[in-house]
């Protein structure tokens, strides 16, 4: 299989004052026919840096993918890193600026004379028509590698993916392949005792297991490399099943479910109805129930922060006077070295108490007991 890096260049995405959505969507489209990414690089708009960085990546990789930079302004260096980069000259190519002003006529205006820039690309290269934009990509293909150069406008750069350089990906390098990945969601339980329990699997080739850790929930998720997407599957499917039956019931779903679908999947199957007291979580709890009406009654916020017995009570007083089927309560209260967590969950068949210290980043503690409430919901 080729490999590829992509390089999304702009110094707006470099100072983060934009977030990047070209190199994620990339990335998933080589991922599908079957192209190993090896990196993914943010660069400020700067002719050298960006040329050294194409070089860098031509040592590595067979297919290069850039975003951004092919504007008509002094600061959209695209056109003149790849041709200082791969050494040689940008040169005019007058079709390119009929197009271009072809596409401004259309929308009822007249180009500047800078946006003439848009119609020099690196020499030898082969343009691309944008037919969503002004600004045309380019392909350098030269000594078995691959430069593909396109705009960093997502609209523009999507359509010109689909409608041009896939296909072309897929003819030149004879593409039949396929990688797939599942993602399977587990709370609970922290990434080192998931480590612990599957760990000669995260050794395999191929498929690949790799761990992604967030507050109170782990990612497992499985990465297979076929031929086609059938036998991807298969492949993922059956390390899947070794998966699921090591860890069990912590497991809660896998790929787009959420443990708030899977909490009102189980009030649901019985018939229960549900509402939520919480105090120092700025409300995230309620919000993350707040997309189902019919089972989630409604939620308070404190102002104070109870401790265990009487945040109990509070959630008993407020189930009956809700007339719900199941009230939790969750209190988070603040320390300096850990933060406490104390939660209450009263059934019909039961009232259960719960304490949960946190001693992570104090940022993710309320992301972290969340959580751990959704869980204890789903497993009611």
């Amino acid at each position: 299989m080729p490999s590829a890096e992509i390089i999304s260049i702009g110094t707006e995405l470099l100072l983060g004052e934009i977030v990047d959505t070209n190199a994620p969507y990339l990335a998933r489209l080589l991922r599908d026919i079957g192209v190993d990414l090896y990196r993914k690089t943010t660069i400020g708009d700067n002719t050298k840096r960006i040329a050294q960085i194409i070089q860098e990546s031509l040592q590595r990789c067979d297919i290069i993918i850039t975003t951004g930079g092919l504007g008509p302004t002094v600061d959209d260096p695209t056109r003149e890193a790849v041709a200082l980069a791969i050494g040689v000259p940008t040169e005019y190519r007058p079709e390119l600026w009929e197009q271009i002003q072809a596409r401004f006529q259309r929308y009822g205006r007249q180009p500047t004379e800078n946006n003439r820039r848009q119609a020099f690309i690196p020499q030898g290269a082969v343009p691309v028509e944008n037919q969503v934009g002004t600004a045309p990509a380019f392909i350098v293909d030269r000594e078995e590698k691959i430069i593909i150069s396109l705009p960093g406008v997502p609209r523009e750069m999507e359509y010109l993916m689909q409608n041009h350089f896939l296909p072309y990906l897929r003819q030149r390098f004879d593409l039949h392949g396929i990688i797939k990945a599942r993602v399977i969601h587990t709370a609970g339980i922290g990434e080192s005792q998931i480590d612990e329990m599957i760990g000669d699997l995260e050794t395999l080739s191929n498929p690949t297991i790799g761990l992604l850790a967030h507050s109170g929930q782990v990612d497992v998720r499985i990465t297979a490399k076929a031929n086609s997407e059938n036998e991807a599957d298969q492949m993922i499917q059956e390390l899947e099943k070794i998966v699921q039956e090591r860890l069990g019931d912590m497991i809660y779903g896998a790929d787009q479910d959420t443990l708030e679908g899977k909490a009102f999947e189980t009030l649901q199957s019985k018939g229960w109805n549900l509402v939520v007291l919480e105090a120092g979580l700025n409300g995230d709890l309620i919000k993350r129930l707040a997309s189902n009406p019919l089972l989630f009654l409604g939620g308070k916020v404190l102002t104070n922060t109870p401790g265990p017995d009487e945040l109990n009570e509070l959630a008993i007083s407020y189930r009956q006077s809700s007339h719900a089927q199941v009230a939790l309560g969750i209190s988070l209260i603040p320390g300096a070295e850990k933060q406490d967590i104390y939660l209450s969950l009263i059934s019909p068949d039961e009232t259960q108490q719960f304490h949960r210290p946190y001693g992570g980043a104090p940022g993710n503690a309320s992301r972290w007991a969340v959580n751990h409430a959704l869980n204890l919901l789903r497993k009611l």
